[in-house]
């Protein structure tokens, strides 16, 4: 057994060698250097390595004690890792899963995903209204929901922890019902033939077959309806987030709740064909601790950008976007925060059991919320109306002028009902295009985009972040081939434009 006197004085021994100090220089070597192939010796590396095996030796010498000599303070992100994730949404941890479930060999790759919200009570993946679609116009973004929606069958086969109680994710499968005017029937129509060529089982349904399957809608200006016959419906946002934090923890993923306030960057300056281009590499990430002076730079390989709404602040940090305009280098992520209110309200005559998530020809959307007789719906602002981001308060004006009187126009019900509560989030909102940013950066060779999804982020954070994790650890798309998400389309200025955006 080792004394308490004996280590005190080994660590005093140990603090009292001092270390060489580079900027005072040296005495005149007293002989002749040798010429040749001398032997290297790394004083820092032979020091660590005195350091781990002088842990070493006090582990085996108190088994089953977590003391230490040296103060470390609690939730300090490791100094280096291979990845460093920012951003802990739903997003971050998905990569942060898949990077561990992926990797060649157990234990290969050190992950640490960096939240600075500990409460989530900002984050877009909880303030979601938790729907899952197939009704999109790009195959990709179909594609993208129909292996979520297998992995979401599935998710106890994936994120299933020993000895924990089962995922329950609380799937309501009642679809999407999508309304199309006369101006907006062609498109709908289109956007289904698309659908049914990527495997989505997805339904026409005439004005009268509408009003025979829902009565208690008002077919007035509806031309065609399109509903999701499978995979499709709500869940619990908090349920996923946490199934893949709790998976991607117990699989040796970092967990650390801090703030990324810089990166440090070195770059170099290449002659290309479109002339000359400053390259770059993340070399560390200074994570900030909350409520504290302190802060931890930790080393890494890649970094991530799962910031969400904040990610061109994040992206910034590492001069994206920050060069002369009309140059690549001044390219900025176009990800940007769009404030979006969801109400909940009471209407004891409103649709039964079989509401499904309805989206009407306004823009307005709703869905069953429970039970009892509860709903929960918005609608998306003109651009010219989109409000302030500075905070997350609920204009309730907006829901009696402009969704109330949707919503009674639609479902005659909803003429008598009470708003019950509301609250506010965030979209990572991509104003190029309204699609996902994916991918590695084309000057930052280091730094990984997943974000600006616009709002159907939630629903395709399974495909996206198995896809993220792919590229990095097998250097290309496997599962869903994403490469039209990267960020070159910005350099080229082609859109992918999403037409069913909610």
């Amino acid at each position: 057994m080792i004394r308490a006197g004996r280590l005190y004085r080994a660590l005093g021994l140990l603090r009292a060698r001092p270390l060489p100090d580079p900027a005072a220089g040296s005495a005149p070597p007293s002989r002749r250097l040798r010429t040749g192939h001398p032997q290297r010796r790394d004083i820092f590396a032979d020091l660590e390595k005195d350091i781990l095996q002088f842990y070493k030796k006090l582990k085996e010498a108190l088994p089953g004690s977590d003391w230490t000599p040296m103060r470390i303070t609690k939730g300090l992100p490791p100094e280096r890792a291979d990845v460093v994730i920012v951003g802990g949404g739903v997003m971050g941890w998905s990569v942060a899963y898949w990077l561990k479930a992926l990797e060649p060999k157990r234990d290969t790759l050190r992950v640490v995903v960096v939240e600075k919200d500990p409460t989530y009570s900002r984050a877009s993946t909880v303030l979601s209204a938790g729907g899952i679609r197939q009704q999109f116009s790009l195959p990709e973004n179909i594609q993208m929901s129909l292996y979520s929606a297998f992995f979401l069958r599935t998710i106890n086969e994936h994120l299933g922890v020993l000895n924990e109680p089962p995922i329950d994710i609380q799937f309501n499968p009642s679809g999407y019902l999508f309304l199309a005017s006369e101006d907006e029937a062609a498109k709908l129509e289109e956007n289904v033939r698309i659908q049914r060529a990527e495997g989505a089982e997805v339904s026409l349904l005439s004005p009268a077959q509408l009003k025979k399957k829902y009565p208690w809608i008002n077919t007035d200006g509806v031309a065609v309806a399109s509903y999701g016959l499978e995979n499709e419906g709500w869940f619990d946002p908090w349920s996923l987030l946490n199934a893949f934090r709790r998976k991607a923890m117990s699989m040796g993923v970092y967990q650390c709740f801090g703030e990324v306030t810089s990166f440090t960057v070195s770059s170099i300056e290449v002659m290309t064909p479109e002339g000359e281009l400053t390259f770059s590499r993340i070399k560390h990430v200074r994570v900030q601790m909350p409520n504290s002076l302190e802060y931890q730079p930790v080393e890494c390989a890649l970094v991530v950008n799962a910031a969400g709404p904040w990610s061109q602040k994040l992206a910034e940090m590492a001069s994206v976007g920050i060069g002369p305009p009309d140059t690549q280098e001044g390219i900025e992520l176009p990800v940007e925060p769009r404030k979006r209110y969801i109400f909940v309200w009471h209407c004891p005559d409103g649709p039964g059991l079989d509401c499904p998530m309805l989206v009407d020809t306004t823009g307005v959307y709703f869905r069953r919320e429970g039970l009892g007789g509860n709903y929960l719906g918005s609608l998306s602002p003109a651009e010219e109306e989109e409000p302030d981001i500075q905070d997350l308060e609920v204009d309730h004006d907006f829901f009696q002028e402009k969704v109330w009187p949707c919503l009674a126009r639609r479902v005659p019900a909803f003429e008598s009902l009470k708003v019950k509560s509301a609250w506010a989030g965030y979209y990572d909102y991509n104003t190029f295009d309204q699609n996902a940013v994916l991918g590695r950066h084309p000057l930052v060779e280091n730094l990984f985009f997943i974000t600006g999804f616009s709002g159907h982020g939630l629903q395709h954070s399974p495909a996206a972040g198995r896809a993220v994790a792919e590229l990095i650890v097998e250097g290309k798309f496997k599962t869903i081939d994403l490469e039209k998400f990267s960020f070159k389309r910005f350099v080229s200025g082609e859109q992918i434009l999403e037409r069913n955006i909610v």
